[in-house]
């Protein structure tokens, strides 16, 4: 299978395990060329509220998770291993976003941060890695840290 297209799904939480998300990212898009896409989804309560703290005039979503400082720092880790990326913003629900992203831009691979979580607990609260996992148009490398 040929890699040429990886999706980085970046949360509101994601600062915790952004060196492991930029580590297994550099492993898959610097051997195969890979381009990759880091999507940012707010909900809109949290789109508003960045928005309003960004001072923007008319933005686009995409602009707006340009500033998140996840993907600022995933950023200058691809520019430093000289992997080619660009950012897309997306409102709305994270699974659901994450895989029209994903059939979007044709990717190969989604990459999708995570942390270790009891079966009771994926039942109970719902896990948007699972979402994915289970709707993604292709294969999806889940990045584990840390526990509930």
């Amino acid at each position: 299978m040929a890699i040429d297209t990886m999706l980085v799904a970046v949360g509101p939480r994601d600062h915790e395990r952004v060196a492991r998300l930029a580590e297994e990212t550099v492993d898959i898009a610097v051997p195969t060329g890979a381009r990759v896409v880091l999507v940012r989804v707010f909900s809109q309560e949290g789109y508003e509220k960045t928005l309003s703290a960004l001072h923007f005039d008319d933005p686009t979503t995409d602009d707006v998770a340009r500033r998140d400082a996840t993907i600022r720092d995933l950023e200058e880790v691809l520019d430093g291993a000289g992997v080619e990326w660009e950012v897309r913003g997306r409102i709305g629900d994270p699974g659901d976003a994450v895989v029209e992203v994903a059939e979007t831009v044709d990717a190969d691979v989604v990459v999708v941060g995570g942390r270790d979580r009891s079966p009771t607990g994926k039942a109970v609260f719902g896990s948007v890695g699972q979402q994915i996992l289970l709707s993604a148009p292709c294969p999806v490398l889940y990045v584990r840290t840390g526990t509930e």
